[in-house]
């Protein structure tokens, strides 16, 4: 790293957010274009900016910078919670984060970060309007549940429920289509390829570009895995501790779970995840655990076939398998 690098620490709330400049010290600025313009004014080519991922309000900030050519990186929080964790951080204020995440930058190696291109963004966006949808609609199928079996629901109660969920269903289809209209515009190459993958429907293509920007922030599918928290995760420390391994489910349980129903198609009209199944159920381990390393089979496949141009080939015994 350049010693002339001038770090920044900030710290992203709703309305504010605070900078530890490692030379000129703190300051804190309103999270709106006037603060972002006051902010700038402190800024020289030498300043390196250092932010948290803090859902949608470090967004416009980031932006921002990137457009004005500062040098901007942008951290996973549960990597900064950690750094904290091993720096013994016994104060939590905006101020003290933003000091934190300012040390961060100074003694880690940094990524330099980039906007995502729009239709991205709008796909994000709306998936995120579906999945508000689908828990609303959970909710009433339980509640209409409830009330059959206990019988306590009038006809006038139940023919609401059931009209909202029509309404809900046809709101989900019309979002679902604009989703593949904008990735069919976008990257209609790679969503063909990708539904060439038995196993890997439309819903699951669609979910994997969006959520991976079209697999172009991952340098490999182990990455991913993890990412996506499938990774196996091994707990065991000399003789006495032998912890059980499991998947740390830290990502994105959507994607998890439209991958998880698609390791049963795979495994039997996928070739390769048919032979990865049978040899681990063949070695006396249970079904579901055959069906996580299906999942990260599906990863590898799809990372693959959008690193190589090359569609599914069921006799491919490569890198793919």
């Amino acid at each position: 790293m350049n010693k002339s690098t001038i770090f920044v620490g900030i710290d992203i709330s709703k309305d504010t957010f605070d900078v530890y400049d490692s030379e000129q010290g703190h300051f804190q600025f309103n999270n709106d274009v006037i603060g972002f313009k006051l902010f700038r004014k402190q800024l020289t080519s030498a300043h390196w900016c250092v932010m948290e991922a803090t859902g949608c309000y470090h967004q416009q900030l980031a932006i921002t910078l990137f457009e004005k050519d500062f040098r901007v990186s942008v951290i996973n929080p549960l990597i900064i919670k950690r750094f904290m964790q091993m720096k013994l951080s016994r104060v939590k204020t905006d101020k003290s984060d933003a000091k934190m995440i300012c040390s961060y930058g100074e003694e880690q190696a940094l990524d330099l970060w980039s906007p995502e291109p729009d239709y991205i963004v709008e796909c994000k966006t709306l998936q995120g309007v579906v999945r508000l949808y689908l828990k609303q609609r959970t909710a009433l199928k339980n509640t209409l549940h409830a009330m059959s079996t206990s019988k306590r629901g009038k006809g006038k109660l139940i023919r609401s429920i059931k009209r909202q969920l029509k309404c809900l269903d046809k709101e989900i289809r019309l979002l679902e289509t604009e989703i593949e209209n904008l990735i069919q515009t976008h990257e209609q190459t790679l969503f063909t390829r990708l539904n060439t993958i038995p196993g890997v429907g439309k819903k699951t293509s669609m979910l994997l570009i969006v959520s991976t920007n079209g697999f172009r922030d991952f340098e490999s599918s182990r990455q991913l895995s993890s990412y996506f928290g499938l990774a196996p995760n091994e707990r065991s420390s000399g003789s006495s501790i032998r912890g059980k391994s499991r998947i740390s489910k830290m990502g994105d349980p959507l994607v998890r779970n439209h991958l998880f129903l698609c390791s049963f198609t795979a495994c039997i009209h996928n070739p390769q995840c048919k032979a990865l199944f049978d040899r681990i159920v063949g070695k006396g381990k249970s079904k579901k655990l055959a069906l996580i390393a299906v999942c990260n089979k599906l990863i590898k496949q799809a990372y693959g076939i959008s690193k190589s141009g090359l569609d599914y080939d069921k006799n491919y015994v490569g890198r793919l398998s």
